[in-house]
């Protein structure tokens, strides 16, 4: 869910979480292109089938289906990381050395790859006589129905500090 909504892709979860899942699948597909083949251009390979079908699915199904809008779904950008994952490997030649000093890196470079299409979305609006950021307005704009109330009021405009961190 937190690749899904803009309004999600907050400064501490989603920076986490995201890398550390999507990893798993571009790394085995390198493995395995790499073990049989000696090929090293699978990370990026798996991350381009990866970023082609999420966006046939954001246009079809998001847009296609609900209406929301492009810019409040669009999926994270996940190839400078894989590039790395597979120059690591290309100039070492070691697995070990890829797990540690690529993934570190596909890691490292997630964020600020992604930092472009999220800046403008963390800007702090008034609406209301609430502050909150340009993603939480569309998130109050375009409300899903399975999401639960209670996790809407954590992100409240007003405990947002435009720093780092909710305040308490």
């Amino acid at each position: 869910d937190w690749d899904f909504w803009s309004d999600w892709k907050d400064r501490r979860l989603w920076v986490t979480v995201l890398p550390i899942m999507a990893i798993t699948f571009p790394a085995a597909v390198q493995a395995v292109l790499w073990w049989r083949y000696r090929i090293a251009f699978g990370a990026t390979l798996c991350v381009l089938g990866l970023i082609f079908g999420e966006w046939v699915n954001r246009y079809f199904n998001f847009w296609g289906w609900t209406y929301f809008p492009i810019n409040f779904v669009f999926p994270s950008q996940l190839i400078p990381g894989a590039i790395v994952l597979d120059v690591v490997l290309l100039i070492s030649g070691s697995m070990q050395l890829t797990a540690v000093v690529g993934g570190l890196g596909f890691g490292l470079l997630f964020y600020p790859s992604n930092w472009p299409m999220i800046a403008p979305l963390h800007l702090p609006v008034e609406y209301n006589g609430m502050m909150m950021t340009l993603a939480d307005l569309s998130g109050y704009h375009y409300v899903r129905t399975g999401m639960p109330e209670y996790i809407r009021m954590v992100e409240k405009g007003t405990l947002r500090t435009f720093g780092k961190d909710v305040a308490p």
